[in-house]
């Protein structure tokens, strides 16, 4: 009876645990014409008391998915691989352009405007999330 009642409690824990992280707007840019890689945007809401921590992205769309960040160095604007994400309790962090964001890297097959890219975001804590992110172009300049 009581390792019943443990192992309930465990699923109710970690099912309210999955729906404390939300994925909105997600979105992935149509690479140039010649070009090998794309980026990836969306919104993380986390509506729990405990920080989420993004750490790795994939795609089977993709050969590569890295987390990454826009920064400036010594008045130049730079791009590097982070190795996750944070969102504070009860906050929401914007993966957008200038700012943090994926990277996706080599696609294995052509993106078309408005197909759904599968990605699937693994948090430190063990989550996973699926979200299809619409493939959009890139703005002009």
């Amino acid at each position: 009876m009581r390792r019943f009642i443990f192992i309930t409690a465990f699923v109710a824990s970690f099912q309210s645990m999955a729906t404390d992280i939300e994925i909105i707007n997600a979105t992935v840019r149509q690479p140039l014409p010649e070009r090998t890689v794309s980026a990836g945007y969306f919104s993380i809401i986390n509506t729990s008391s405990q920080a989420a921590n993004l750490v790795a992205a994939s795609s089977p769309w993709f050969e590569k998915v890295e987390l990454h960040q826009h920064s400036y160095v010594d008045g130049m604007m730079r791009m590097e691989h982070v190795d996750g994400i944070v969102v504070a309790p009860n906050q929401t962090v914007h993966l957008q352009p200038g700012g943090l964001h994926l990277m996706l890297f080599t696609p294995k097959q052509p993106l078309q405007l408005d197909q759904r890219v599968p990605i699937e975001l693994v948090f430190e804590n063990g989550q996973k999330i699926s979200v299809a992110a619409v493939v959009t172009k890139i703005p002009k300049q």
